[in-house]
């Protein structure tokens, strides 16, 4: 072999190994950022079992659509993909979608700075479109959620409207081997400024907008951005167009005087959508008493995280700890589960292990009709009261 050959075979070679690197690196990352504690099977008492099996199990947060699995098929990494969550008995996921992520992401104080999800973009192969733009960033991981429905033959159902919920709920009182989710936006940067881009994700089936994530943003102050301001004017727009559209407004993430501003001008009720409670996690992140009850004044729930953030502890006895708190504070009523799954967190257990939960919602002392309502119960109500007819 020549000189030459051997040049342009060394040259194929490397460039080989790049695409093969390029190709591994999402999931890498995506490994890594999203462990499980504790890996399957997961063990509950025959008690909990029982119970669980005869639940409509909800959990409103999952950032699933946003590592590259393909949902309709069992993962052997991550925490959510369709044949998990029939496995874990989880009746309704909500899949939020992350359109952007600032440089060395943390629950104090971030602002707009590098993009960190760009990377992720171009890495992933996303389409070009996606490299510059958080709403086209939207509507890709929705056009996947529902291509996974496509492909789940029959086991994923997408909930966009009252109907659709209802026909769902009849199936499923004779077929358990279904779950349905909705689609929910993760921080209003993915309007690109505008709210003339708010049609678009309406048309794409998006029923749950936070307005805020990790950053400050033309519409409202994040909990973790650098000002921390209350909604402006084109943020008091943002809400009054999320009602008239029947989104739920989800206040995760947001600011205290975004919550404020929010909670004053509200006329249904408001969700957040995963959380923790200063009550036994004293941070940042987590949500006070008193907008606590002002939140369950509207009739919305507050999902409760499993993440050790959220609930200053590695297991389902400390997600039922905050939730008896919070069930203490304002009523098991507007009680609910936000686990945010695949949200780059150390889950305690996969999709498959929320029996464990339930579980712990016994040995906390709770009675079944309380745990039907917080497993589940209290979000069907909600979406049945705010989803469009």
């Amino acid at each position: 072999m020549s000189r030459r050959i051997r040049r342009w075979v060394m040259a194929g070679v490397l460039l080989a190994a790049v695409a093969a690197a390029a190709a591994y690196a999402p999931v890498y990352v995506a490994k890594r950022m999203n462990p499980t504690l504790q890996a399957p099977p997961y063990q509950a008492s025959a008690r909990a079992m029982g119970l669980h099996k005869s639940l409509l199990a909800a959990d409103m947060h999952a950032d699933s659509l946003l590592w590259g699995r393909d949902l309709s098929t069992r993962g052997t990494w991550g925490h959510v993909d369709v044949p998990r969550l029939i496995e874990g008995g989880v009746a309704l996921q909500g899949f939020t979608v992350v359109t952007k992520v600032p440089y060395g992401q943390n629950i104090e104080r971030n602002t707009d700075s590098f993009d960190e999800l760009t990377l992720l973009a171009v890495v992933g192969r996303w389409p070009v479109s996606t490299w510059n733009s958080r709403l086209q960033r939207a509507l890709y991981q929705a056009r996947r959620l529902h291509e996974y429905e496509i492909a789940s033959a029959g086991r994923l159902f997408i909930v966009k409207t009252l109907p659709d919920l209802d026909a769902y709920l009849d199936l499923r009182r004779t077929n358990t081997a279904v779950t349905a989710g909705w689609l929910g936006i993760e921080g209003a940067q993915a309007l690109d400024g505008s709210l003339a881009n708010l049609e678009q994700l309406d048309r794409a089936g998006f029923r749950m907008f936070s307005p805020a994530h990790f950053i400050d943003t033309e519409f409202c102050g994040s909990a973790h951005g650098d000002g921390k301001k209350g909604l402006t004017a084109l943020g008091r727009d943002l809400i009054r167009q999320l009602e008239s559209r029947h989104m739920l407004v989800d206040l995760a993430h947001a600011s205290p005087a975004t919550i404020d501003d929010v909670l004053a001008m509200a006329t249904q009720p408001v969700v957040v959508s995963h959380t923790g409670v200063k009550g036994t996690c004293d941070n940042t992140r987590n949500l006070d008493d008193a907008r606590l009850k002002r939140i369950a004044a509207t009739g919305g729930v507050v999902g409760i995280g499993y993440w050790s953030t959220a609930v200053c502890g590695p297991d389902a006895d400390a997600v039922a700890r905050a939730i008896r708190y919070t069930v203490d504070l304002i009523g098991v009523d507007a009680v609910a589960l936000g686990s945010d799954y695949d949200g780059a967190i150390a889950a305690p257990f996969d999709t498959t292990g929320v029996v464990l939960v339930t579980d712990a919602l016994i040995r906390a002392g709770f009675g079944e009709g309380e745990i039907r309502k917080i497993m589940g119960g209290n979000v069907v109500r909600v979406l049945r009261q705010v989803l469009p007819r």
